[in-house]
């Protein structure tokens, strides 16, 4: 499903932040990305989403490559990715509901079907009750809830998420936590970015350790 071959990617500057990335990962795997910070765990996750391209090297996602996929290609690997970054990008002049049913409208659903998929969404991650509220009044795990439900609205195979947890207190984080457990117990393959190492240990999962761009061994 997941695919790194001699991935090595660089910026301007000659900063190599990955460098020599060999690995597979299998459908419905729940992999974690361990490392301190700068150690190229968020650059992993923004190649698989295209979000980031390789220097060199070739990531294959469900059997596209990434290095020369067209632009106007990348919007449909997007819809097989639910994708959690550090920068939430709430948008706080719309709803709850209308945050989480955002993506919807991208895909084309009908208004009646997305409604329905959107309140399903919320109601996994527990803000059904929210869903008029404005992001703004939610509480800081709350917000990383509706985040979670607008990445899984659309149901993708594959759930990406980086440093989910950095800002939560542990009641918050562990909730968080078992979200992502059950979505992986449906067959969802799950990859989180993280140096918490007592989420790893919680969930005794895969670890891909990365130290300065390169895989430990």
């Amino acid at each position: 499903m997941i695919s790194f071959s001699q991935v090595r990617k660089s910026y301007r500057g000659g900063h190599e932040a990955l460098a020599e990335l060999s690995f597979a990962i299998d459908s419905g795997e729940l992999v974690f990305i361990t490392g301190r910070s700068g150690a190229g765990k968020s650059t992993l996750l923004k190649l698989i989403p295209a979000i980031e391209r390789p220097t060199s090297g070739t990531v294959l996602v469900n059997g596209q490559n990434i290095g020369s996929m067209r632009r106007a290609a990348i919007p449909y690997l997007r819809r097989n990715l639910g994708l959690i970054f550090q920068d939430q990008k709430l948008l706080y002049d719309r709803s709850v509901f209308d945050n989480v049913m955002l993506p919807l409208a991208f895909t084309g659903h009908a208004y009646k079907d997305a409604a329905r998929r959107a309140r399903a969404a919320l109601d996994k991650v527990g803000l059904l009750a929210r869903e008029k509220a404005n992001p703004v009044t939610l509480s800081g795990g709350e917000q990383q809830r509706l985040c979670i439900a607008r990445a899984v609205v659309n149901r993708p195979s594959i759930l990406l998420a980086d440093e989910p947890t950095a800002s939560l207190d542990s009641t918050s984080a562990a909730e968080v936590v078992e979200m992502f457990r059950s979505f992986n117990q449906v067959g969802v393959t799950v990859l989180i970015a993280t140096h918490d190492e007592g989420l790893v240990q919680r969930l005794n999962p895969r670890v891909l350790a990365l130290k300065q761009g390169r895989l430990e061994s």
